[in-house]
């Protein structure tokens, strides 16, 4: 038997990925899934480290012995807004497979409102067969995306491999080899270039709501798609839905792609089901690949018996 304190996993994943994933992970250490209902008053004060996703608010009670808090995935709102949580580290889910799948999500939406994605679909169920006579070219488009952490930085260098023109602004100036960029002092020169505007942001104080009307009037209005276009897979925070969804009707904004929103399941009455202009995905652009979290955890874990620092630890002051 290990001689190892056990580590608490309470992912509100689905369940068949956490079940199968957990078949392989933390093979030297005991294992308490919060999700096994035999688990429900187990005693968790042993308990070394805590894998979580929207966890249980007891949770943090009662594993008194924590060394660590991970994040099952690349945000941490979810865990700094909802509890009240011990003065211990906690760490960012940091993986090539969320950081590919993210860069994927983004670079897809791009090219379906570059392509006419939107009334090629509405052609075929409609059974029209038109060409679209207007069709720039990618280098003809500027991206620019907002929020240049680990996602926003590979969502910048891939688009630039597709030939985009792409920009990048972050609250903090950063420096990208072959990118413009730009910071909070000139976040309306950032804008008024930006004919795809990528919302990778994380939510904090100064995001909350940051997508707001104000902001999109700012967009570049002259470009080649026929008007700016919104995509948003950072978080539903920092969007106000209500005056979005008016900017989609009035044309402030000429379409949008949005997987996070601000209540979620989106509700079924919310008009952005239905808006012809609208992609909705379901929070999938990055999903959490749950074997990828746990060899991220087993990494983190060797560091800490190695006496090496954790990687990847979330400054709760900027919160992120």
């Amino acid at each position: 038997m290990s001689d190892k304190r056990p580590v608490v996993i309470d992912l509100r994943f689905a369940r068949e990925s956490v079940v199968s994933a957990l078949r392989s992970a933390f093979p030297d250490r005991p294992v308490i899934d919060m999700g096994d209902p035999a688990n429900a008053d187990r005693d968790l004060s042993e308990a070394e480290f805590a894998v979580v996703w929207k966890p249980d608010p007891e949770l943090f009670r009662r594993a008194t012995g924590l060394k660590a808090i991970f994040s099952g995935g690349a945000g941490v709102d979810h865990i700094l807004s909802a509890y009240e949580l011990p003065d211990l580290p906690i760490i960012r889910f940091v993986d090539r497979s969320l950081t590919d799948r993210m860069s994927e999500w983004v670079v897809w939406q791009c090219l379906h409102h570059l392509r006419n994605g939107i009334a090629y679909a509405s052609q075929q169920r409609d059974r029209v067969w038109h060409e679209i006579a207007e069709q720039p070219e990618a280098r003809d488009v500027t991206v620019g995306v907002m929020g240049l952490g680990v996602l926003g930085a590979d969502a910048v260098r891939k688009l630039k491999v597709m030939g985009f023109d792409v920009i990048g602004w972050s609250r903090r100036a950063k420096s990208i080899e072959g990118i413009e960029t730009f910071d909070a002092a000139t976040l309306d020169a950032f804008l008024g270039q930006t004919d795809i505007l990528v919302g990778l942001l994380p939510l904090t104080g100064d995001t909350r709501g940051i997508y707001d009307r104000a902001l999109f009037s700012k967009l570049r209005r002259t470009g080649p798609l026929g008007g700016p276009i919104f995509l948003n897979a950072g978080r539903g925070g920092s969007q106000k839905e209500n005056e979005l969804t008016k900017c989609l009707a009035d044309g402030t904004l000429n379409a949008a792609s949005l997987d996070v929103f601000e209540k979620e399941p989106l509700p079924a009455d919310s008009p952005l089901w239905t808006m012809p202009n609208v992609i909705v995905t379901p929070h999938a652009a990055a999903a959490s690949d749950v074997r990828a979290l746990f060899r991220h955890v087993e990494a983190q874990i060797a560091r800490v018996e190695a006496g090496k620092a954790l990687e990847f630890v979330v400054d709760r002051t900027s919160g992120y």
